[in-house]
């Protein structure tokens, strides 16, 4: 049998050196938001997948929907990044940035009291971890037509933040329920 998971890859401008792709998974590990030293490592010890795909990332504050996410929308944050794509270039990696908005799936508890958006006033089903302890998922509010450009550009932001933390280049997260789906 011949395989060609070993053979390298063109993906756009990026040459993998192969074609394993390691899969975003959340891993709850940034402090306040911004990405750590464990992170970096953890990352690194997998920078021989042709790609490496990061867990999701908050575009902005009332983006979260779980705790200890990193995010890419402040300064911080991007020079934590910057830790964790200089750890994976060192070892000859690849990786793209995943960006997401949980949209529905949050709690007001983790957006500083506002009210989780969604297009419309449906709430997800499930429970989720919050500073408060586990809690039900709340009924979001309808998202307002005149927010969705302010969406886009957070998004677009997120996207130029994480070209300046090193990464080359980023995941749309559009699935689970999130804004996006």
């Amino acid at each position: 049998m011949n395989s060609n998971l070993f053979e390298s890859f063109q993906l756009g401008s990026n040459t993998l050196d192969n074609r394993i792709v390691m899969a975003p998974m959340t891993r709850l590990r940034a402090a306040g938001n911004i990405p750590t030293q464990l992170m970096a490592e953890y990352y690194a010890q997998r920078a021989t997948a042709g790609l490496i795909i990061t867990e999701c990332t908050m575009i902005s504050p009332l983006s979260q929907g779980y705790m200890n996410v990193p995010g890419i929308y402040n300064k911080e944050q991007v020079e934590g990044w910057k830790l964790v794509t200089d750890a994976v270039h060192a070892k000859g990696g690849k990786i793209f940035l995943q960006i997401w908005h949980s949209g529905r799936v949050s709690h007001s508890a983790l957006l500083g009291g506002e009210t989780p958006i969604a297009p419309s006033a449906i709430a997800a089903t499930g429970q989720l971890h919050t500073p408060i302890g586990k809690v039900d998922i709340e009924t979001p509010r309808a998202l307002e037509t005149s927010q969705i450009s302010e969406i886009i550009a957070q998004f677009r932001q997120a996207a130029v933040n994480a070209q300046q933390a090193g990464f080359d280049g980023i995941e749309l997260h559009g699935a689970f329920g999130y804004l996006i789906d």
